[in-house]
């Protein structure tokens, strides 16, 4: 059976505890055991994170230790798989850049902040995108910092007209993306930022394959 750990805090507004419920239960219905902990100090354990499939982190914000930080980058390089949604994992620990350089991204903006737009599939041979349509969510649409060097799967074009933000009216952002970091799988979409955007079927669906696809 696989193993997979959920770590969730940080800023409430994101719903962490809500969302990490609906993550556990993805998981738990593809046959892994899965471990739901709202501490860091879960991270301490080094030879524990190195024997899990997947770590899945749904903290926004925050403050990690370096004793907490390191086992995970440890055990991630390894080849334990790791995944996240939205600022779960693309806004958590602002100043950690080697968390950012694994997670392939970070968060800056959502222009706007709650409004309606468009999901386009762009690697439509992927398994993770595999007989999905584009589609549109309304939600936090976010802009971030991203590596070139993720394989990106679907992306989103801000139309310039919310938040002020006209210069960049047309701008095409990666949504969700595959990369390594060491030998581990890394998944990332930056769509899920409340319990209920998980209704949205693109969305939960996306986010599953994801965590499937990054698991060991």
């Amino acid at each position: 059976m696989k193993s997979a750990l959920i770590v969730w805090g940080g800023w409430d507004g994101h719903e962490p505890r809500q969302v990490s419920e609906i993550l556990a239960a993805q998981l738990r219905g593809k046959g892994f055991a899965v471990e739901v902990s709202d501490k860091l100090e879960t991270l301490e354990d080094s030879e524990k994170l190195k024997r899990l499939d997947l770590v899945v982190m749904e903290w926004t914000m925050g403050q990690i230790r370096q004793e907490q930080l390191k086992p995970l980058l440890e055990a991630v390089r390894s080849g334990v798989g790791f995944a996240g949604a939205h600022g779960g994992a693309g806004d958590s620990f602002r100043n950690e850049t080697e968390y950012q350089f694994m997670v392939g991204g970070q968060w800056v903006a959502h222009p706007g902040n709650i409004v309606r737009y468009g999901v386009e599939i762009t690697d439509r041979k992927d398994p993770v995108m595999a007989g999905l349509d584009d589609f549109e969510i309304e939600s936090e649409q976010y802009y971030m910092h991203v590596d070139p060097s993720n394989q990106v799967l679907c992306v989103t074009t801000f139309s310039g007209e919310h938040g002020g933000a006209d210069w960049i009216k047309g701008c095409r952002m990666p949504v969700a993306w595959k990369r390594r970091y060491g030998q581990g799988r890394v998944f990332y979409s930056s769509l899920g930022h409340v319990a209920k955007d998980f209704q949205v079927p693109e969305v939960l669906t996306i986010i599953t394959r994801g965590m499937m696809w990054a698991a060991r």
